[in-house]
């Protein structure tokens, strides 16, 4: 039902919504239109997520704002049926879209979509008639019919796949043995810092090794930047780590030296920006490893409502809220076919599904062959436009 309310009416609708909020912002006095399903949806989305607040960015509209904000002068927000709005978590913190459009979809919202490309403010309305599940940095169009799995989320939120990561510093590996110890994928340290000889003396084999046992790995490195500059000179020798490779899991940026901490938030979530958004362009599915400390105190808002987040967090039960598609949650892990202790990760997201699918991370024309362990050469097809090369290539 749709309900008229006049333009200074403050009556309170349900425990966390008033009037005021659904207003529209032309700043002309005139009756605010509000379905009482709306707001009904949007409490039982509040108690869903564990808000400590919904801020409506955007209610009602009259046909002239509409019009002047790029809407049609029809659309659900002129019949008092949406809200574009932001979730904050408890800490504080803007829940991202993703997780907001997955869960507005189990409350039966008709009408979701993400709005920007920040992935901070989400569009929910209780339309009549055939569902909208849009990402508006895409189109206007409908985008998916579940965003579970467009987002490649856990829609349980248990467990998909139990990991590793590993460096130089696990030595060597018998990745037979770790498959066979029920390890599902694995992230390698590619390197760190800013120059190619500071390559993972064990990257190439790892990578290697583990694609060849049929482990799905994803790459991390470990960042001494101090300014975006030196974080664009990180991405390019990462880069040229990774190239010519494809990996079905994430590539994450590992920023965790404490005199970068004491640059401050601002300036380390710029050097983070510098990096990620590099590597992205680059047509990579990218991440951030962070410690539940660092990702609150460190890193801003649109980073990690943006990108995927690595968490690290070395407990039984991590207490961080924010969103997080892998959780490093020991660092003394037991993993058959690795001497002494392993990180050991598991993961909430379908990321080599995704990853697949959006055509990132190398998967996209070329078609790399599976390495032999130990092997010095790969038989590679590459498709260029419309031609297709096929060979040899040696190990250097």
């Amino acid at each position: 039902m749709i309900k008229k309310y006049e333009s200074g009416d403050k009556s309170q609708l349900s425990p966390h919504f008033n009037v005021q909020e659904f207003r529209c912002k032309c700043g002309k006095e005139h009756e605010i239109l509000i379905a009482e399903e709306l707001v009904d949806k949007l409490e039982k989305l509040y108690s869903a997520l564990n808000c400590s607040k919904i801020i409506v960015t955007s209610g009602y509209r009259c046909t002239a704002h509409d019009k002047a904000v790029g809407g049609s002068g029809t659309g659900q927000h002129t019949k008092g049926n949406a809200a574009d709005i932001c979730c904050y978590g408890q800490d504080g913190q803007p829940i991202s879209s993703k997780t907001v459009c997955c869960m507005a979809q189990d409350i039966s919202f008709n009408g979701i979509a993400n709005i920007t490309a920040e992935y901070k403010y989400t569009h929910v309305d209780v339309r009549t008639g055939s569902k909208w599940y849009g990402d508006e940095i895409k189109d206007t169009s409908t985008v998916t019919s579940d965003f579970y799995s467009y987002f490649g989320i856990s829609k349980s939120k248990e467990p998909l796949m139990k990991g590793i990561d590993v460096s130089v510093h696990n030595g060597s590996i018998n990745w037979q043995k770790v498959k066979n110890a029920g390890i599902q994928f694995a992230i390698l340290r590619a390197g760190y810092g800013r120059e190619l000889s500071q390559k993972d003396a064990r990257f190439e084999e790892n990578y290697r090794n583990a694609k060849a046992v049929g482990i799905p790995v994803g790459a991390y490195w470990y960042s001494y930047a101090m300014s975006e500059d030196e974080a664009r000179l990180e991405a390019d020798v990462f880069l040229s780590v990774i190239k010519g490779k494809q990996f079905e899991m994430p590539v994450y940026f590992d920023l965790e030296e404490k005199k970068q901490f004491d640059l401050g938030k601002e300036k380390v979530s710029a050097i983070m920006r510098a990096f990620l958004e590099k590597v992205e362009k680059a047509g990579y599915f990218v991440g951030l490893y962070g410690s539940a400390s660092s990702l609150t105190t460190h890193t801003a808002d649109d980073i990690k409502s943006r990108y995927t987040i690595w968490l690290a967090h070395w407990t039984e039960q991590t207490n961080y809220s924010g969103a997080y598609g892998i959780w490093q949650y020991s660092s003394e892990g037991k993993v058959n076919g690795i001497s002494g202790n392993v990180d050991i990760d598991i993961c909430y997201n379908d990321f080599p599904t995704i990853i697949k699918n959006k055509k990132l991370n190398g998967f996209g024309n070329e078609q790399i062959s599976t390495p032999e362990p130990g092997g010095t050469t790969a038989n590679v097809t590459v498709k260029i436009g419309n031609e297709t090369y096929k060979g040899n290539l040696a190990k250097v």
